[in-house]
């Protein structure tokens, strides 16, 4: 494995460190990852791990499309969108590309909940595209 991914909110209350590749890099054009975000996508990395994490997050909970309940992690502080996790499905810990101490390491390999993409947002046409998440 390279260097751990360590990354965090905006103003630093929050940190994290995992100590772990991703299973997968992904830009999702979902509502919910709309409405957070303030935009027509979010980028996440997915790991299978336990991860670090230094500081207190507020958590909201919502169900997606597909039924997953998930449980998103954003500053008290300053209101940066961190971390999100999956009450049912443990071990998985999921972190925003923009909250990386270096973002350079995102790589995006696919594009899911394209049946909700915005024309107005242009991802990469070279990626993978799926209607809703890819099957496993």
């Amino acid at each position: 494995m390279s260097e751990p991914y360590t990354g965090g909110c905006a103003c630093g209350a929050i940190r994290y460190e995992v100590s772990a590749e991703p299973i997968v890099m992904l830009d999702c054009q979902c509502r919910q990852c709309q409405r957070e975000s303030g935009t027509g996508h979010a980028s996440h990395l997915t790991f299978e791990c336990e991860p670090v994490v230094e500081g207190k997050a507020t958590h909201w909970e919502a169900v997606g499309d597909g039924g997953v309940v998930k449980r998103r992690a954003f500053c008290p502080t300053c209101g940066a969108p961190v971390y999100m996790t999956f009450p049912d499905i443990p071990g998985y810990f999921v972190v925003r590309a923009a909250s990386l101490d270096d973002p350079t390491r995102y790589k995006p390999q696919l594009i899911c909940w394209t049946a909700s993409g915005q024309p107005w947002d242009q991802v990469d046409p070279q990626l993978p595209k799926f209607d809703k998440m890819p099957p496993r």
